[in-house]
């Protein structure tokens, strides 16, 4: 099993896609090689995605084992004004929206739990 920390910024895992991820090939040891992976829209930052077959081999078996790969989104740096001016306007839009941009959020259900067994 290997484990590998993939940083992106937070608009591919915002809006989905693919992104690439270093692998060990078998045809050349100790050599990375890349794999394409889908994540969904709306991944949020520590998912990790397992990648069956795409890790080393065992000790005392000869199929590679398993990867597994965390999202790690990165906040942006180092801003123009042009770009943090689009970046309030996106958050403003987003409070507007409510807690349904937010899955963090408690949603209905949990605050009706939260009632009853308080």
């Amino acid at each position: 099993m290997i484990c590998i920390a993939k940083c992106r910024s937070a608009l591919p895992p915002a809006l989905g896609g693919e992104i690439e991820v270093p692998t060990l090939s078998e045809e050349a040891e100790n050599k990375l090689g890349k794999v394409g992976i889908d994540i969904p829209d709306g991944t949020q930052h520590g998912k990790t995605f397992r990648l069956r077959g795409k890790g080393i081999k065992g000790v005392r078996s000869s199929y590679p084992g398993d990867l597994y790969c965390h999202v790690a989104v990165e906040t942006p740096v180092k801003l123009t004004e042009h770009q943090r001016k689009l970046m309030k306007d996106f958050d403003e839009s987003i409070r507007k929206g409510g807690a349904k941009h937010s899955p963090n959020e408690e949603t209905w259900g949990d605050k009706l739990k939260k009632f009853f067994t308080a």
